[in-house]
């Protein structure tokens, strides 16, 4: 699969697209996935669907 065809997407791809640290990529992770969950989604630990992030991401999909 290519980077755009999966799914979830991983916090040193998320650190690089937004020019982040990797660490500060987990920490954003960690609050997305703690929002799914609070809708009752089942959640992987250190990734994140990648149609959430670009909903949740303010100008990411535009």
């Amino acid at each position: 699969m290519t980077g755009e065809n999966k799914i979830y997407i991983t916090a040193s791809e998320l650190a690089e697209m937004l020019g982040v640290s990797v660490g500060h990529a987990y920490k954003i992770i960690r609050k997305l996935n703690q929002e799914l969950a609070e809708q009752g989604f089942l959640v992987i630990a250190g990734k994140v669907p990648r149609c959430y992030l670009e909903k949740r991401w303010y100008g990411y999909g535009a």
